[in-house]
C-alpha cells in the first residue's frame, strides 16, 4: 500500500508559514518589501498589539489588477520571475511567491487594491486559507493588506511570542531597517493608535538616519566610499569612540536588502582592530550596490543571507576602504576612552587628578568614615532620609586624588599660609607602606595592586576586581531588599532611543525602577533619565541604560527575572568599582580590605576573575635560597 502522499495546498502554506512567519516582524518585513517593489513613494504602517490582532499596510504603489488577486494569495506565484534563470539576477525584494499565502494560511486577511488606469479597486478576503473571491470596492489608487488574529489557527506558535512590547521592538527593527535602505520612501508607523515614527522623504542617507537615531549618534559617524569591479561600497561608520556591546548597531545592505554576513561583519571588526576595547563592536550604515549575478539571494526563505561569488573580494574592499579613511583622520583627537565605552572587566587609567580638591576630599573623607562605616554590614536595615552607600569615596573621588609631589606641596602651602607659589618641591616615592587597623602593613603599586601582608605570606590583591565584588554584593543586597537609594535629577538628561529601544525601556520599568532608574516619555522619540543610583554618581547615565537596554533584547526566550537582573548588577558593579590607575590613599586601602572581609565569594569578581593572589612564605624563601 503506497505510504507516500502529496501534501494539500493548506498544509504545503502552513509549513512555509512556518519558515517565513516566525513571529508579526515577519509578516511586517514580507509585506513592506512588497510595497517597495511596487515602486511606492508612501507606506503607512499601523500595528495593534505587537502585530497579533492587526497589521496594516497602505502604500501608493502601482496596486495589483483585479484578475491577479486570486494569484496574489496563492503559493509560488508571482510577477517578479519568469524563467529560471531570472533567479540567478535577482534585483526585487521579494520573488518567491510564497510569503502572501503563507500568511493567509495562518490569519484573516484582507487586500484591497485599485491600479491607476482603474476607476474602482477590488478586494479579496481569505480566512485561515479559505479564499473568497474579488469584489469591488472603494479605496485610493495602490493596495491597502490588513492581517487580524495572526496564527488564531497555529496556536503552537502563538504561544511561543514574547509581550507586547518585545514584539512591537521585532517590528520596529524591520521597519527601521526599510526606512534606512529607502530613505526617499515617506514612511508612518503606528501602535496601538499611537504615532511612533513620521519620517519625511530624504535625499540623503545620513538625514533618515538621524530621524531614527537622533542627532548625538550623527555626529558621530564619517562617510566611507570606494568602488572597484562594479561594486559600490558607501555608507557611515562610526568612530572609536561609538561602540555598542553587540552588534545590533551594524547595519548593512545589499542591493537595498538588509543583509547578515558573517564575513563582512569580520571584516568590520577587523579595521576597527586596536581602536575598540574587546568586547566592543562598531557602528556601521553601509550600503552595496553588486551586480545581481554576482550574488545568490536564493539562499534562506526570509532572504537575510546572502551568497556571493567572491566573498573574498567584498571582504578585502570594506576592510581597505575602512583602514584607508582611518589613516587620514585625527583618531586620537576624537577617541574618548570613557566609562560609558568600556567594556564590563576593563579598566582605564582613572581621569587627569585636580589638585585643588585634595584638602577638602581628605577632610571629606574623615567625617564620612566616622558617619557610615563602622555601622555597615553586608545586610542593612532600611534607614530613613539619605542613605549613604558604603564606598561612596571610592567611586567618587577618583578624578581627584592627586600625586605624592602634588600632596607634599599642598601641605606645605597649608602650613606657611603663603600666596605664593611653593618653595622647592621634594617629590616622595611612588609606593609608601601604610598600616592597617590591626598593624599590618599594604601598599599600593602600579595604581592597580593591594600588596598586604598576611599570615600565609604575601597577598597581592587586584582593587577594582575586589571592589566591584563589594559594589556587586552590596547593590544586590539592596535590589532584594528594596532600598536602592534614587539621585534625582535636577535636569533631566535626554537621550534619543529607537522604537524597539523604546518599547524594552518601559516593558521593564519595573525592573529599571528597581535598580534605581526613573525614566519618562519625553516624546519625539526620546527618553528623560530623571533619576538613577546614587551610588553610581560618576558612570554615564545615558550609557549605562543604553547598556542595559541591549541587555534587554536578548534573542530567542526572554531570560529570567533574577537572571536579568543579576546580569545587569553585573554590568553596574563593574561601573561603579574604582579603576585600575587610580591612586588610593592609606585610608581608602584600609577601608576596602575590611570590606573584604565582609562580603560573599570574596576571593572572585563577579565576572569570575581572581581579586587575590597568595604567594606564600614558603615560596619566596625557596626563590631565595633560603630552603632547608
Amino acid at each position: 500500500m503506497s505510504r507516500i502522499r502529496q501534501l494539500e495546498p493548506a498544509v504545503v502554506n502552513k509549513i512555509a508559514a512556518g519558515e517565513v512567519v516566525e513571529r508579526p516582524a515577519n509578516v511586517v518585513k514580507e509585506l513592506l518589501e512588497n510595497s517597495v517593489d511596487a515602486l511606492s513613494t508612501r507606506i503607512d504602517v499601523e500595528i495593534a498589539k505587537g502585530g497579533t490582532e492587526l497589521i496594516r499596510i497602505v502604500d501608493d504603489g502601482e496596486g495589483i489588477h483585479p484578475e491577479d488577486l486570486p494569484l496574489a494569495v496563492a503559493s509560488h506565484a508571482t510577477s517578479k520571475l519568469q524563467t529560471a534563470d531570472d533567479l540567478f539576477r535577482v534585483s526585487t525584494m521579494g520573488f518567491r511567491g510564497e510569503a502572501i499565502a503563507s500568511i493567509a494560511s495562518i490569519s484573516e486577511l484582507r487586500i484591497a487594491s485599485r491600479t491607476p488606469d482603474a476607476e474602482t479597486g477590488h478586494e479579496i478576503l481569505v480566512s485561515q486559507g479559505e479564499v473568497r473571491e474579488p469584489t469591488p470596492c472603494g479605496c485610493p489608487f495602490g493596495t491597502v493588506i490588513e492581517i487580524r488574529r495572526l496564527f488564531a489557527s497555529a496556536p503552537v506558535r502563538r504561544r511561543f511570542l514574547r509581550t507586547v512590547g518585545t514584539e512591537f521592538s521585532h517590528v520596529g527593527e524591520q521597519f527601521t531597517r526599510i526606512a534606512l535602505a529607502h530613505p526617499r520612501l515617506q514612511l508612518t508607523l503606528r501602535h496601538n493608535d499611537r504615532v511612533v515614527h513620521e519620517l519625511a522623504p530624504r535625499e540623503r542617507s545620513i538625514d533618515r538616519i538621524r530621524d531614527l537615531f537622533g542627532r548625538s549618534l550623527v555626529e558621530k559617524l564619517i562617510w566611507v566610499e570606494s568602488e572597484q569591479d562594479g561594486v559600490h561600497l558607501s555608507g557611515y561608520v562610526g568612530l572609536p569612540a561609538e561602540s555598542r556591546s553587540t552588534r545590533k548597531g551594524q547595519h548593512l545592505f545589499l542591493n537595498g536588502r538588509w543583509i547578515q554576513d558573517r564575513s563582512l561583519q569580520h571584516a568590520l571588526s577587523e579595521a576597527y582592530r586596536g581602536l575598540l576595547m574587546v568586547g566592543r563592536h562598531p557602528v556601521a550604515f553601509l550600503h552595496l550596490d553588486v551586480p545581481c549575478e554576482l550574488v545568490d539571494v536564493n539562499v534562506h526563505p526570509t532572504k537575510t543571507e546572502v551568497r556571493f561569488v567572491d566573498g573574498q573580494r567584498l571582504y578585502r574592499q570594506l576592510l581597505a576602504t575602512l583602514r584607508t579613511r582611518f589613516l587620514s583622520l585625527d583618531l586620537d583627537g576624537t577617541m574618548s576612552l570613557g566609562e560609558s565605552e568600556r567594556a564590563e572587566g576593563d579598566e582605564a587609567p582613572a581621569a587627569p587628578p585636580d589638585p585643588g580638591r585634595s584638602l577638602q576630599l581628605q577632610a571629606d573623607f574623615a567625617d564620612w568614615a566616622k558617619s557610615s562605616l563602622a555601622g555597615w554590614s553586608p545586610s542593612p536595615e532600611p534607614t530613613e532620609g539619605r542613605v549613604v552607600e558604603p564606598a561612596t569615596l571610592l567611586s567618587t573621588l577618583d578624578a581627584a586624588r592627586p600625586s605624592p609631589a602634588v600632596a607634599t606641596a599642598e601641605r606645605r602651602t597649608a602650613q606657611t599660609d603663603e600666596a605664593t607659589e611653593p618653595t622647592e618641591v621634594v617629590e616622595e616615592p611612588g609606593v609608601s607602606p601604610a598600616a592597617m587597623a590591626d598593624g599590618r602593613r599594604v601598599m599600593q603599586i602600579l595604581d592597580t595592586y593591594l600588596v598586604l601582608e598576611a599570615d600565609e605570606g604575601l597577598v597581592v590583591i587586584d582593587q577594582h576586581a575586589l571592589h566591584e565584588r563589594v559594589m556587586y554584593e552590596y547593590l544586590r543586597e539592596r535590589v532584594l531588599d528594596g532600598t536602592v537609594e534614587t539621585q534625582r535629577l535636577l535636569v533631566p538628561h535626554v537621550m534619543e532611543v529607537t522604537t524597539g529601544e523604546f518599547e524594552l525601556l518601559f516593558e521593564h520599568g519595573d525592573l529599571l525602577r528597581s535598580l534605581g532608574f526613573e525614566l519618562e516619555d519625553f516624546g519625539g522619540g526620546s527618553v528623560a533619565i530623571t533619576g538613577y543610583p546614587a551610588m553610581m554618581r560618576r558612570a554615564d547615565p545615558e550609557g549605562i541604560v543604553r547598556d542595559l537596554v541591549e541587555r534587554l533584547d536578548t534573542p530567542g526566550k526572554g531570560p529570567d527575572r533574577r537572571e536579568l537582573l543579576d546580569d545587569m548588577l553585573h554590568m553596574m558593579s563593574c561601573k561603579a568599582a574604582i579603576k585600575a590607575g587610580h591612586r588610593l590613599s592609606p585610608e581608602e586601602m584600609d577601608m576596602l580590605l575590611r570590606k573584604r572581609h565582609l562580603v560573599e565569594d570574596a576571593h572572585h569578581c563577579p565576572h569570575g576573575r581572581p581579586t587575590a593572589l597568595v604567594l606564600s612564605r614558603e615560596e619566596l624563601d625557596r626563590q631565595f635560597g633560603r630552603m632547608g
